[in-house]
């Protein structure tokens, strides 16, 4: 893993969390409790900042930046904000977003920048939601431009709190095998 400081802002990495060999953590970036970052993963807020948390994970190869502040844009800028047991699949691109609480982005899928998915809401592997877009709680997007597909059922819902356990008790499992 490698942690690099940018103009006075370094990484906050929770002692539960686990950052796999080959990430690049840049910039403001906290992650929370069992958070976990895997292998080759890039966070730089160098801009902006990213919050990723507690038991949330990003998979191999994924990308998560962030933008500034901008004439005419939002005052903020477009930081990212990742909530709690939230779901990234690998080689995702997730930029100047929001992801609330068990929000799932799937495999190779981009979020840009404004958008929203709601806690209990999925975008599907290779999705493109474009910038401004929100996925309404309990709802599934695919395509590109992403689009609504159905509701979640029961057993997606299952799924994706099963995938969260998954990758806590997996992340605990690497960070024994990478100490020993």
């Amino acid at each position: 893993m490698n942690l690099i400081a940018f103009e006075g802002r370094r990484p906050r990495i929770d002692p539960a969390a686990f950052v796999a060999p080959g990430a690049q953590l840049i910039g403001d970036v906290a992650l929370g409790p069992e958070a976990s970052v895997w292998y080759n993963c890039v966070l730089r807020g160098d801009m902006n900042r990213i919050r990723i948390g507690a038991r949330s994970n990003l998979q191999d190869g994924s990308v998560i930046h962030v933008d500034p502040p901008r004439p005419g844009g939002p005052e903020e800028g477009y930081p990212c904000l990742i909530g709690e047991e939230v779901l990234i699949g690998h080689m995702a691109m997730v930029h100047g977003c929001t992801l609330r609480d068990r929000a799932f982005v799937g495999l190779g899928a981009i979020v840009m920048d404004g958008c929203e998915i709601e806690s209990d809401a999925m975008l599907a592997a290779g999705a493109m939601l474009t910038q401004g877009k929100r996925i309404p709680s309990g709802q599934l997007w695919a395509g590109r431009p992403a689009k609504y597909l159905r509701d979640l059922t029961e057993e997606d819902l299952a799924g994706m709190r099963a995938g969260v356990a998954h990758y806590v008790a997996l992340a605990k499992r690497h960070a024994a095998a990478l100490s020993g």
